[in-house]
């Protein structure tokens, strides 16, 4: 019937299709290989399932993901009908950065089956920078006005500026940033990289577009903002033959 909407399916339909798919199937038998003896512990199906269930819903913890699959029946069917512990969350997440080699492999499947259906995936890329506050407290004393703070739980992160986005404003936070190039046709990310919240945006925009090509992604053109409007950028882009296209600011002549 003319005019009618196709609903768009659900997280937990996705969900079940990104566990089916060949290239994340080949991911959970490699790391099924990895596991010797002593207990079996959850099926890798339903760890990777919860991992992908944390990215999909945008969820910033584990404790928050298992509770809701754990709640979700579509979700939880799933995965294989089985909601692993919150703890064995964070023990696969502690493997999967062990066995990142296994997981770039998963990824760089993904990226050459979707260049494969679509030729022009990542013709036209778009660099920017997104913040990643930190679970932490990244205050310099303890108190105020009390003795500077000796120990954080997160040392790894640093104090950054992020812009205003919608109703929340622009300033300072303590986290990271995700540096990432991604296909602006489809909003799919092609290449990424986390630093610590300090770090400067222009810093890694032509590191991006080297590690987009060698996932087979020779971007025609880039596109970025204002805060990449350098003679260094300009000229990356032109090297690695990608035509920057980028809002002239300070450098504007009079």
């Amino acid at each position: 019937m003319a005019g009618t909407k196709v609903p768009p399916r659900s997280a937990a339909t996705e969900l079940a299709g990104l566990l089916d798919s060949p290239e994340i199937g080949r991911l959970i038998a490699e790391l099924e290989d990895t596991r010797w003896t002593g207990r079996p512990g959850y099926p890798l199906r339903a760890m990777v399932g919860v991992a992908l269930a944390k990215s999909l819903y945008s969820i910033p913890t584990w404790t928050r993901t298992v509770a809701l699959v754990r709640e979700h029946d579509a979700l939880r069917e799933a995965i294989g009908g089985e909601c692993p512990s919150v703890y064995a969350a964070y023990r696969f997440a502690a493997k999967l950065r062990a066995y990142s080699a296994l997981l770039d492999a998963c990824i760089a499947r993904v990226l050459d089956r979707l260049h494969e259906e679509n030729p022009d995936f990542g013709r036209d890329l778009a660099i920017d920078a997104s913040d990643m506050p930190a679970y932490a407290n990244g205050q310099r004393y303890l108190s105020k006005n009390g003795p500077e703070r000796k120990r954080y739980s997160d040392p790894d992160a640093s104090w950054g500026h992020r812009s205003a986005v919608s109703t929340r404003k622009g300033g300072g936070f303590y986290g990271y940033k995700v540096h990432a190039a991604v296909c602006a046709r489809t909003d799919l990310p092609v290449a990424w990289q986390v630093e610590s919240a300090r770090a400067h945006e222009s810093s890694f925009a032509t590191g991006l577009l080297d590690a987009a090509k060698d996932r087979g992604f020779a971007a025609e053109t880039t596109a970025l903002d204002m805060g990449y409007d350098t003679e260094a950028i300009h000229a990356g882009c032109e090297a690695r033959d990608s035509r920057p296209i980028i809002p002239l600011g300070s450098r504007l002549p009079a």
